[in-house]
């Protein structure tokens, strides 16, 4: 039997139910040995503590305000290392049959000791679970997430004025910077299509954003492209002819 001590996250916006599964971790230590290394109330405040504090497993509810556990595991799951994760959560049968199939651990409260005992055996084996796993259970972020030398930027979706792919990397545009994400275009445009519309292969805009357009002039007076201007940034972005027709029917002439 492996006796290394795990470093465990607590995170549930009730303190009632901290405690509760403090207590029972203090139950079951002496067959999984472990050490509470936090205790926090929302997935915000999770990913902060994550900053400074390494941690083994995170037991986490998923009905949170602020950040919710689903999506607060979706960021989560971009650390290196990504730490295992197990939802503690009053689901029904059904909603739970989701992270049974994406192969998620989830205890149902009220947690017994003998099940938090045989999930935190297994998590010492598991490898963390995927963000595509997690992806077919969430709904939409309300946050985007950028790793900068350690810290952890929250960006919020609400913020976003455009998305850009450059090289494997994508560009997140916000009226006072620009933050660079290890994400796909293709997946942000899948998740956020009621936010953003393709104005090029390359490049989403907000929809809520947009504040008009700007047709350029070809050279030696040729044809030329439309562009669309965004509030709060003096730049324009082309849209490419592949795109025009599209945009302006979802955006309007």
């Amino acid at each position: 039997m492996e006796t290394t001590s795990l470093a465990i996250l607590i995170v549930d916006d009730e303190a009632p139910a901290r405690e509760r599964l403090r207590d029972l971790l203090g139950d079951i230590a002496g067959e999984q040995p472990n050490r509470v290394v936090g205790m926090v109330g929302n997935g915000l405040e999770a990913l902060r503590l994550l900053e400074t504090t390494p941690v083994d497993v995170i037991l986490v509810d998923i009905r949170m305000p602020a950040m919710d556990g689903i999506e607060f595991a979706q960021h989560a799951a971009l650390l290196k290392p990504a730490p295992p994760i197990i939802f503690v959560t009053a689901y029904d049968e059904h909603a739970v049959q989701a992270f049974e199939l994406n192969a998620i651990d989830y205890l149902l409260k009220p947690a017994r000791a003998d099940r938090l005992a045989a999930a935190l055996q297994k998590a010492r084996h598991a490898t963390p679970v995927t963000r595509e796993a997690l992806d077919t259970i969430a709904e939409p972020r309300r946050h985007l997430t950028c790793s900068e030398r350690g810290k952890i930027h929250l960006i919020p979706i609400a913020d976003v004025l455009y998305l850009k792919a450059e090289l494997k990397y994508v560009t997140a545009r916000t009226a006072g910077r620009e933050y660079l994400l290890e994400e796909s275009l293709v997946q942000l445009e899948q998740e956020f299509a009621e936010r953003f519309v393709r104005i090029h292969r390359n490049c989403l805009v907000s929809r809520s954003a947009v504040v008009g357009f700007e047709r350029s002039v070809g050279e030696d007076g040729g044809e030329g492209y439309w562009s669309v201007r965004l509030n709060g940034l003096d730049e324009l972005l082309p849209i490419s002819r592949r795109q025009w027709a599209n945009v302006r029917a979802v955006l309007g002439d």
